[in-house]
């Protein structure tokens, strides 16, 4: 029979240490633990006494060009001192690692790992105001981002047409549901024609700022990491996917007041771009909803249930209503 077929493949430490690790000047490496199976694989290495994060792509996630243009961006960033974790280069001066894993090509990057640790108990309001001012400058700086690395933009076909193509065969059978969902998507592009693709309006975004994609010190010195979902896109949908994640953890309304004070201290935001916040905080909504529908194929497929569309379709109707930003 031969190898048989996966979609999915967890890679040997061992093996890692071999053939990855070893093209970067790390010296011998202590330990290379699997840490996290999320949109991507984590590893967490240790050599000379200092700690690395392997970052390996899934096969079903990202292209060999869109993982080029994140790598190309964080270096980029790095080089302008913004706080990012900094994908390290191999010896021979490559920002990444193809690995021929048994599903098809998969992608590993190495980063130096980020001084500090997650917020305990989310962001306080001086750590969620210097969130927003180094999103700010993220996007001040990535207007000078030259780069013709394709990637997918984050626009209203990937966002909205893309997502509503992976979310309604799990509809099928609730006609009502669909109906509604359609109908949102509808009334979210209409609010949305206010919004030019032009700059500054239009930079490079993060894709997911939020508590759990930034290290914090003692001395409230950030890192931030994780551009696994970055592209071009409107600059104020950033904000929006800070938002839809902060209302859907429950983050008070002074925590997120400081995040947008941080921002608009660096640059102000439009009418326009205020005025289509609530429509790209549901944008974000439905976008991480199809990304996880994707991603079940390899973590849970049972978890795809009545309760999982009804939270989805809950949530998509708070953030919908007048009161979306009080609960």
């Amino acid at each position: 029979m031969g190898v048989f077929p996966a979609i999915y493949s967890t890679l040997s430490p061992e093996a890692l240490i071999e053939e990855v690790l070893a093209r970067y000047e790390l010296g011998a490496v202590e330990r290379c633990l699997f840490w996290n199976r999320g949109l991507s694989d984590i590893y967490l290495i240790d050599a000379k006494n200092q700690s690395y994060i392997l970052k390996i792509s899934h096969h079903h996630w990202r292209s060999q060009s869109e993982i080029q243009f994140e790598l190309e961006f964080l270096d980029f960033l790095h080089e302008q001192e913004i706080p990012v974790a900094n994908p390290l280069k191999t010896t021979d001066g490559k920002l990444f690692v193809t690995i021929h894993a048994v599903e098809g090509d998969r992608y590993a990057a190495l980063f130096p790992y980020a001084p500090g640790e997650v917020p305990q108990g989310d962001l306080n309001l001086a750590q969620s105001q210097i969130l927003g001012q180094t999103l700010g400058k993220i996007h001040q700086t990535s207007l000078h981002f030259h780069n013709s690395t394709p990637r997918q933009p984050l626009d209203i076909k990937y966002l909205l047409n893309d997502s509503l193509a992976v979310i309604s065969p799990y509809l099928r059978h609730r006609v009502s549901d669909l109906h509604y969902l359609n109908k949102a998507i509808y009334k979210i592009k209409q609010q949305l024609t206010c919004l030019e693709q032009v700059p500054p309006l239009w930079s490079v975004c993060w894709g997911d700022p939020h508590s759990g994609n930034v290290h914090f010190t003692a001395d409230n010195q950030i890192t931030l990491f994780d551009f696994d979902q970055c592209g071009y896109g409107w600059r104020v949908f950033d904000l929006a996917k800070f938002l839809q994640v902060s209302l859907n953890a429950g983050i008070n309304c002074q925590v997120r007041d400081a995040f947008f004070k941080g921002y608009q201290s660096v640059q102000e935001l439009t009418d326009a771009e205020m005025f289509s916040l609530q429509a790209l905080t549901q944008m974000a909504h439905i976008w991480n909803w199809a990304i996880s529908i994707n991603a079940a194929a390899i973590h849970n497929w049972s978890r795809l249930d009545d309760f999982y569309t009804n939270k989805r379709l809950h949530q998509l109707k708070r953030l919908g209503s007048g009161e979306w930003q009080l609960f």
